[in-house]
């Protein structure tokens, strides 16, 4: 078993696939791997390590079984295909009748047909026979969800089954050993008590967020990004960090592409910058453009739940100025053109410190944004060539960008995505924000920056 130190503990699931994917290197860019996940809480993982392995992405469905009435307590599950694991000494100890747990089966499976419907949509499954397949989920707990995965994927007849998690229980992981070739856990606690123990956040991943991922992993291999066989997984930042902003902490995700021309940093008004699938879906892109990123939550949890303080452009400049300031300090990325993307007021923010910083500010990019929150006197004084995009569908933001357009005096464009409302939520809109941010990234942050303004 390939283990790491003791006890971990997590930013998030994405941070944990990252680590993840370093300690399967050895399996990046070869023709005959294939990386499924557990759903929910497994895709982000797994996304992570199919994205730095370039290897495709599937899902197979687990669904635990927990005890009528203390449903949080297991008592087996059951996987795809209709492999069902029972805890008989759980069932044995609370008389649970057996009627009760076949209807209980029975619905499980009539579930995951649903939901399987939902996430793969009309797209094959990955062939898995004679391939080494690699099993993630977010932790491992009692085992019985990830036994109920070996065995229904032991029928596919894999040529290698390897299982990779940020975090087990010593107990679980010894008894599966035996089931697979090789176990990857970054993570076992001395005292083990529940895998969510193990993450500052770990809030539940949604059904859309695992759609979202599953269709990004697959546009990823549709354009051909597997590598040649044999090549290797080339080495990549990726950096958790912290910066202190007047008392508070704002956390962040760095992370550098060899060779990186720039870097870009994101800012996003409400929720978390860092964790939101849309940034790190544009960010990726920009990765490929070897351009780095720094994704960061201006706002603290306890911020974020007030309305007023997601509009407090002042406090949101600050802080993002603050941490530009950082990126022109730290080792990795000093010396490299800075770039800002703003999302929501996010926006704003960015072309005030555009404003402030002059030159330093190699190139601006909004996405849905409010650029008009920025003020007149700022979006005057913005010297460095701004991007802003809107949803065709995004009713009164279009015309907000529209006056804030008018009132730049650098060089600019407007781009309108048709089709697309606030979020860009629909087929094929985001994929067209993150190609018009990363040509025009491409474009400004390789002119030269003085470093005396």
């Amino acid at each position: 078993m390939n283990q790491i130190g003791g006890t971990i503990r997590f930013t998030n699931r994405t941070q944990a696939g990252i680590l993840l994917a370093q300690k399967l290197a050895a399996y990046a860019g070869r023709r005959d791997v294939v990386v499924l996940a557990l759903p929910r809480g497994g895709v982000p993982v797994a996304f992570e390590i199919a994205r730095a392995l370039e290897a495709p992405l599937d899902i197979l469905l687990v669904r635990k079984l927990g005890v009528p009435g203390h449903e949080e307590y297991a008592m087996g599950a059951i996987a795809s295909g209709g492999v069902c694991i029972l805890q008989s000494d759980v069932i044995r100890q609370l008389e649970i009748p057996q009627a009760v747990v076949d209807a209980l089966v029975q619905r499980k499976l009539e579930e995951m047909a649903q939901r399987e419907r939902l996430y793969r949509s009309n797209r094959p499954a990955p062939k898995l026979e004679g391939n080494v397949v690699i099993l993630v989920d977010d932790g491992l707990a009692t085992g019985s969800t990830m036994l109920a995965a070996i065995h229904a994927l032991r029928q596919s007849r894999p040529a290698r089954m390897i299982i990779a998690i940020p975090v087990g229980a010593r107990e679980s992981i010894g008894s599966l050993q035996a089931e697979v070739d090789e176990i990857v856990c970054l993570s076992i606690p001395e005292y083990f008590q529940a895998v969510g123990m193990s993450y500052k956040d770990f809030n539940q991943t949604s059904d859309d967020e695992v759609i979202h991922l599953l269709d990004e992993a697959a546009r990823l291999q549709a354009r051909g990004r597997p590598a040649a066989e044999g090549r290797k997984m080339r080495p990549a930042h990726h950096q958790l960090i912290g910066i202190q902003a007047n008392g508070v902490h704002m956390e962040g995700m760095l992370e550098l592409p060899p060779d990186a021309v720039g870097i870009v940093l994101f800012a996003h008004g409400s929720g978390s910058s860092r964790l939101s699938p849309r940034n790190n879906f544009v960010a990726r892109y920009l990765h490929q453009a070897r351009i780095g990123t720094l994704l960061l939550d201006l706002l603290t949890v306890q911020e974020d739940r007030n309305y007023a303080t997601r509009f407090d452009i002042a406090l949101l400049t600050r802080r993002l100025s603050i941490a530009s300031d950082w990126l022109g300090t730290n080792d990795s990325t000093t010396g490299l053109p800075l770039g800002l993307f703003g999302a929501s007021t996010g926006a704003a923010a960015a072309l005030q410190v555009a404003a402030a910083r002059g030159t330093r500010i190699a190139a601006v990019v909004s996405r849905g944004g409010r650029p008009d929150l920025a003020g007149l006197m700022a979006l005057q004084n913005v010297s460095a060539p701004t991007l802003l995009i809107v949803g065709g569908n995004d009713g009164g933001v279009i015309e907000l960008n529209q006056s804030a357009y008018a009132a730049l005096r650098c060089e600019k464009k407007l781009e309108i995505v048709p089709g697309a409302t606030h979020l860009f939520e629909e087929p094929g809109t985001l994929e067209k924000v993150a190609e018009l941010a990363s040509a025009w990234f491409t474009r400004h942050l390789t002119r030269p920056v003085s470093p005396g303004q």
